[in-house]
């Protein structure tokens, strides 16, 4: 299985400091957001995946491609172990990357995917988007492809004054945290929502979704809307959501990446410093 990773948005709601730098690359720990998304592709058992980019991202690539004067520098100054951690990026995955003219939307950034998909079912990562959990999402996600062998996503509960930052769905429980889809809503108003549940950003999809993406029209905020075409999808053929019980963090919000800087870093050796930091407050 392949994955795509979407990472061209401008990142407005980050504005200025998205500005020239992309938020897929905003610092959590010691690794940049959308390495953390590779890595739980990787961790799923996927290694071949698309980043789709925009024009004013090209520090994206860079961050995952190798950079000889950097690397020769540190072997000369003997920093191995900085030189091993490099090379560890360089290597992580098979990396392609495609450039999406303009921002019209996800949908439209998974859509110029088509060609690296081809034929064959494929995961999608956002990648603004954390995701922890033991198994990790997208592993989860794959597991139930294997065994219903049809589109699958995750979702979480929201309140009522969120449903404006997520596509809502509903649809029937069929127990083991699965649901069968019947409705999706992008960004509804709490009235207009079908339910508490929330896209996450973690999706596996069979190739019937490409023609569904042909059917659809410019959606809400003037954009081509995924869950305008997993609306089709589910009227088509059989989609489940998975309600994951992990942990999510929007690098999109303020309060999220602050959220995923302190909880990621108690977990890992940073996590004394973190401490140390507090206890001076």
């Amino acid at each position: 299985m392949k994955a795509v990773i979407p990472a061209a948005g401008l990142g407005t709601r980050f504005l200025p400091l998205t500005k020239a730098q992309p938020k897929e690359m905003l610092p959590v720990v010691n690794k940049p957001t959308i390495q953390w998304v590779v890595e739980e592709a990787v961790d799923a058992g996927i290694t071949d995946i698309a980043i789709i980019t925009g024009k004013r991202k090209r520090s994206i690539e860079n961050h995952f491609r190798p950079i000889k004067a950097l690397e020769e520098s540190l072997e000369k100054l003997g920093k191995f172990q900085e030189l091993e951690k490099v090379r560890k990026v360089n290597e992580i995955a098979n990396l392609t990357f495609i450039i999406q003219d303009e921002p019209k939307g996800l949908g439209h950034a998974i859509f110029c995917a088509k060609e690296f998909v081809r034929d064959e079912p494929f995961a999608v990562l956002l990648g603004d988007t954390i995701c922890t959990g033991n198994p990790n999402c997208t592993r989860g996600l794959v597991d139930i492809f294997k065994e219903k062998r049809t589109s699958v996503f995750s979702v979480e509960e929201i309140k009522p004054e969120e449903t404006h930052r997520y596509g809502v769905v509903s649809g029937k429980d069929i127990g083991n945290r699965l649901m069968l889809i019947d409705k999706l809503v992008e960004k509804p108003d709490p009235e207009d929502a079908p339910s508490l549940l929330g896209i996450q950003g973690r999706y596996i999809f069979t190739p019937e979704l490409f023609d569904c993406q042909k059917k659809i029209s410019i959606g809400s905020g003037g954009e081509i809307q995924l869950t305008d075409a997993m609306q089709e999808l589910a009227q088509r053929s059989t989609l489940y959501s998975w309600t994951f019980n992990g942990k999510r963090y929007d690098i999109g919000t303020m309060k999220d990446w602050f959220q995923s800087h302190i909880e990621l870093s108690l977990k890992s050796k940073y996590s004394n410093i973190i401490n140390e930091v507090v206890s001076k407050l």
